[in-house]
């Protein structure tokens, strides 16, 4: 999964045909969130990776070209709530069911990255009902023993960019980096943690409940993936009824980041596939 603070490394992508996003707040059980909304179309659920909440980001702004892009921040990060209440991912599986009763979407296709395609994942075993269409990208959430997800806790900022990126020379770091990042990136690293520290960024029970899955799915990595290995895709692809795998080259975990029009095109052209 892309650590807390990933999208602040992330390069800019100039792009005059990406649309811009704004900010709400949405009252939840608790609290409340922030959900950045932006383009006109058929709605798409985006979940977030560690990195990346709070920010519209390129890659959003590709997507909302062809889609109403609805990106919430999980609770703990970027400008949500903590919600203390939301202590694991099947408590965000069922906080992400009233999320879309809040907003009125019976059924949704949804798009999720690493920790937010575990979240996906989940949401789509637990209702598949709920699910118009499902792309995973780099998704957390299976055990695949001798291919574990890396450790990204213990690392120094110069390793977890080299680890996310397969060109980390395309990630920019903040050259003296001031206390609201610093604040930001412990506070996506305290909440990547809650949901995902035991066992470590996977539910042993989940890959026997993908049979479940109903949705046309779209399994989507990249060939460089050294944070969750290219055999968790292939895994949930075996797993989850006639899903799809493919997969962009020359990337690393930090994927929309990384190479964002790759990611975009193949979500978009899943996506209208259905349509």
């Amino acid at each position: 999964m892309r650590t807390a603070g990933a999208s602040r490394y992330a390069p800019a992508v100039s792009d005059a045909t990406t649309i811009d996003g704004a900010a709400e707040r949405l009252d939840v059980r608790g609290g409340s969130i922030q959900i950045l909304r932006g383009g006109e179309g058929p709605p798409l659920l985006f979940l977030h990776a560690a990195g990346g909440a709070g920010a519209w980001l390129p890659f959003h702004g590709l997507l909302a070209r062809r889609f109403e892009v609805i990106a919430p921040d999980h609770p703990g990060f970027g400008g949500s709530d903590d919600l203390p209440e939301i202590e694991a991912i099947d408590d965000l599986v069922y906080h992400y069911l009233d999320v879309l009763d809040r907003l009125g979407l019976e059924r949704v296709d949804v798009v999720g990255g690493s920790l937010g395609g575990w979240i996906a994942a989940e949401l789509a075993v637990h209702s598949p009902e709920r699910i118009g269409r499902l792309a995973l990208l780099g998704a957390a959430g299976l055990r695949v023993p001798g291919n574990m997800a890396a450790d990204v806790f213990l690392r120094t900022p110069d390793q977890l960019v080299a680890l996310l990126y397969k060109h980390p020379e395309a990630a920019a770091m903040p050259a003296e980096p001031d206390i609201d990042f610093i604040l930001a990136v412990q506070r996506d690293m305290a909440a990547t943690a809650r949901y995902g520290w035991a066992p470590y960024l996977n539910d042993p029970k989940l890959e026997r409940r993908l049979h479940r899955v109903s949705a046309p799915t779209l399994v989507l990595w990249a060939d460089d993936d050294r944070v969750v290995p290219i055999e968790h895709g292939r895994l949930y692809a075996e797993r989850i009824p006639d899903a799809t795998l493919r997969i962009v080259e020359d990337c690393g975990h930090a994927m929309y980041f990384e190479q964002p029009e790759a990611f975009a095109d193949a979500v978009i052209e899943f996506l209208e596939a259905g349509s």
